[in-house]
């Protein structure tokens, strides 16, 4: 009988590449823990902040992240939705939870040259000016469906798990690139 073995979505990718350095970067793995959709119904969202700040969280703004303790943060992932992250859910009276744990994976872009790398391939724009720590989009990475998290001056990009290796390979070529015209 054939015997199943685990692997995760970036599982193979050469030793070499993982961490992959160029162009004043560093790309890697980020390990998210929990991550659950939470979505307040409509007029039950000051109750899900409430037990959010019970934690210490809490819900952001739009295009905001909250960070609380031990890693755990609260990002806004679209239209009264936002991703809990790092932590299992509270109680969330009015807001139901969705895990996504298996089904999102977390890619970390670190160093002068993140935002150059980043520039060929979302369309907004990620200079610290515009997209301090702190901040949170959902957006495109070529054709993939990202959330991007800016946190102590690097880049957290989140994606699901299908998509891990496509978006692996995007980056790793546009660093590839900015590395060859700068010289870096």
């Amino acid at each position: 009988m054939a015997e199943l073995i685990a692997t995760g979505p970036l599982d193979g990718i050469h030793a070499a590449e993982a961490p992959f350095e160029a162009a004043g970067c560093t790309l890697d793995t980020l390990a998210l823990g929990p991550v659950a959709a939470v979505m307040p119904l409509p007029g039950a969202a000051g109750d899900a902040d409430s037990a959010l700040r019970a934690v210490g969280l809490g819900l952001p703004d739009p295009g905001r992240l909250i960070e609380g303790p031990e890693g755990a943060r609260v990002a806004w992932a679209g239209r009264e939705t936002v991703f809990l992250i790092g932590m299992q859910a509270p109680d969330l009276p009015g807001a139901p939870v969705v895990d996504l744990t298996d089904g999102w994976v977390g890619l970390s872009l670190a160093g002068p040259g993140a935002v150059e790398v980043l520039a060929r391939l979302v369309p907004i724009d990620l200079r610290p000016a515009a997209f301090p720590d702190g901040r949170a989009a959902r957006t495109l990475l070529g054709h993939i469906q990202v959330l991007i998290l800016k946190r102590a001056g690097r880049f957290e990009i989140l994606l699901t798990r299908s998509y891990a290796r496509t978006a692996w390979h995007e980056i790793v070529t546009a660093m590839r690139a900015v590395a060859a015209r700068t010289g870096t």
